[in-house]
């Protein structure tokens, strides 16, 4: 058993959302506080979550972690 670990980020925007709740339907749970933050370049407020899944079998760096 692994614990594997994402940071999902999206323009703060419902797709940010969606994302998150795709990801929550598909087994992962929340890590820590969401964030937002300013992004100058861009002129758009940016969102970031950390999530964390319990898979069966090791971790690799080679593995798709959204397809787990």
């Amino acid at each position: 058993m692994a614990t594997i670990y994402r940071l999902l980020t999206e323009d703060d925007t419902s797709a940010f959302c969606h994302k998150i709740s795709l990801a929550l339907s598909k087994g992962w749970a929340l890590h820590g506080s969401p964030s937002i933050s300013y992004d100058a370049t861009r002129g758009v407020m940016r969102c970031a979550q950390a999530v964390i899944k319990e898979i069966d079998g090791e971790y690799h760096p080679d593995m798709k972690l959204g397809e787990q």
